[in-house]
This record gives structure tokens, sequence and C-alpha cells, in this order.
């Protein structure tokens, strides 16, 4: 919702503070914006236990001749550390799943740091692969 969107921008700046990527708070709330009010490109969640937001989840829409179709991009994903090893990543990831299947995705992609061993642990716990591909990124 819009109402989440400062909170949601708060983890953001948790999730990248540890990441190669520069966080830029205007830009981060600007595309979160632009996400809610255009949802056929998918949508953000917060992640909420016994009433309180404890994270965010991102799942993006695309498509993919090598896939056969729509796909799903797993753009995001945040458990605060008080809330982690409590299955809430796994219960998340269940969530982009079946938001996936009812927008007819052939599959959902997600990219992680190769020093992450904790999130690749979960992600494959979850039924991810790992791909034999490089990850490249042109800025525009």
């Amino acid at each position: 919702m819009p109402a989440d969107v400062d909170r949601v921008v708060a983890m953001m700046a948790q999730l990248y503070a540890h990441g190669a990527s520069s966080f830029e708070p205007a830009r981060a709330r600007h595309a979160t914006e632009k996400l809610l009010g255009e949802p056929e490109f998918g949508g953000a969640w917060t992640i909420d236990v016994d009433g309180a937001t404890v994270g965010y989840i991102v799942v993006l829409l695309g498509f993919s001749l090598e896939f056969g179709g729509r796909i799903g991009l797993l753009d995001e994903l945040f458990v605060a550390e008080s809330h982690r090893g409590r299955g809430v990543a796994v219960e998340a990831l269940a969530f982009a799943e079946e938001q996936c299947r009812a927008h007819g995705c052939q599959a959902l992609r997600l990219e992680v740091a190769q020093d992450n061993h904790r999130a690749m642990s979960v992600y494959r716990r979850s039924g991810f692969q790992m791909d034999d591909r490089y990850l490249m990124t042109k800025w525009m």
C-alpha cells in the first residue's frame, strides 16, 4: 500500500547496506510508488508477523522466449535480522510462487550475492537452482 512506502524504503536501506549497489532513497521511493501504481509490472508486499512489519518482497513480471512466456523475477526479499531463521523467508518465497502461478509464469528467477551463503541455502531449500551464467548489468 502507498502508506507502507516509507517503511519499505527504510528496509531497502538495510538490504543494500551490505551490497555493492549504491542505494538512493529518492530513486527507490519513486520506483516503489511507480510499481504500486502499475500492477502489470508486478507487485510489492510487506511481510507481517504478529502485526509487525518485519520485511518486504518484490516480484516483477517479464516475458522470456527461453522460458516460453511470462516469468517472474524475485527482485527483492528482505527479512529483519530479528526474524531470520524462523521460516519467514520460506513463507515469503511460497507467496511469490503463488503470485507467479496466478499470473501464468513459467519460472521464477532471482539474483543473490555469491557470498550470501545463508540466502542461497534458503533459496535452494525452496527449489531454486544455480545457473551457469553470469548476471551482467549496464546502467542506462
